[in-house]
């Protein structure tokens, strides 16, 4: 998905922190939709790329909304897709639950990996798992723990109603066809919040492995809008 935007757009991919090739600063046990909101605000100002157009998808869409709220300075744009906000599904208590036993019974077969492995292919489905690069697949188990103890932190970050219909940024909610119902319920009563459609596009809660073409061409539109590009 990167490739295929770069031939008009210069495009920043980072790994967060205590995540891939990034480190766990010492002491550094969990984190917040805050913290990850401040570490990406700071990349794009370190780097003098900011404002910029934001994607984020699941949690990392969770993350850009906190970035619209927290640093809105910093921001021309943000596509929002499938953002994991647990508490706007149809039944929170009922996916967490699911979940919850999914990644325990993960953790007794083979601890954090086979945990994440289990998490990923429920919500990405197995040939997503399967066809990823092998050099990410690894760096993605190394850093398991790291990921399923941020997660509930990140997932149960909602602003208040009046906050998200301040933004005044524009943003694009996105979600997937074939993705899982409750990602898609979250979708559409955040849009309402937004006050903004939902847009649809091909895959499932992971269509930049699934259908990357399909993904690029649903948000081009509205990153070239955002930055000032015509078509």
């Amino acid at each position: 998905m990167a490739d295929l935007l770069a031939d008009e757009f210069t495009v920043l991919t980072y790994d967060r922190r205590g995540n891939g090739r990034s480190s766990r600063p010492d002491g550094w046990a969990t984190t917040s939709a805050e913290e990850q909101a401040d570490d990406a605000a700071a990349l794009l100002d370190a780097l003098g790329l900011a404002p910029a157009a934001v994607f984020g998808t699941s949690s990392g869409g969770v993350i850009a909304l906190c970035l619209l709220v927290r640093h809105p300075e910093a921001v021309v744009g943000a596509v929002l897709h499938e953002p994991a906000l647990y508490s706007l599904f149809d039944d929170p208590a009922g996916v967490q639950n699911a979940m919850t036993a999914l990644v325990n019974e993960g953790m007794a077969s083979g601890g954090p990996p086979a945990a994440l492995e289990r998490f990923w292919r429920f919500v990405a489905g197995d040939s997503n798992w399967e066809s990823l690069e092998d050099g990410l697949r690894r760096r993605m188990l190394t850093n398991a723990e790291t990921y399923l103890s941020e997660r509930g932190a990140v997932t149960s970050y909602l602003p208040a109603a009046e906050t998200l219909s301040g933004i005044a940024v524009p943003v694009q909610v996105l979600a997937s066809e074939q993705s899982r119902p409750f990602f898609g319920q979250a979708a559409g009563r955040l849009a309402e919040l937004l006050h903004v459609p939902v847009s649809r596009t091909a895959g499932t809660h992971t269509p930049y492995l699934d259908h990357p073409h399909e993904l690029t061409q649903a948000i081009r539109p509205f990153l070239r809008q955002v930055s000032g590009l015509t078509a």
